[in-house]
């Protein structure tokens, strides 16, 4: 019995380590705080203001838009603008236009 026991306790330090080391992208809403020269501000998951760029091409984005913000693999350098929750004024005007 103390060998099966020994067993589950090795399994699970093996996951537990495994786990910890895991990175992958994560996907989240966030508000445009403002526009500076380095690209759109946001405010980051552990609530810091970042400044990123924004890969939709031809969106002009807003202060106060709430955005879908993409940190690749958890690297903090490549976070960016992904998608835009709801409509935008922009948006709607390429519509119809078409």
């Amino acid at each position: 019995m103390d060998l099966g026991k020994e067993l589950l306790k090795a399994i699970q330090i093996m996951v537990n380590r495994t786990l910890k080391n895991y990175k992958a992208d994560c996907t989240y809403k966030t508000g445009i705080r403002g526009i500076d020269k380095k690209g759109y501000v946001i405010t980051d998951r552990a609530g810091g203001e970042r400044a990123v760029q924004c890969s939709i091409p031809g969106v002009e984005l807003k202060p106060g838009q709430i955005v879908w913000v993409k940190e690749p693999m958890g690297k903090l350098n490549e976070i960016h603008i992904c998608g835009v929750a709801g409509n935008t004024n922009n948006l709607n005007k390429r519509s119809r236009r078409r």
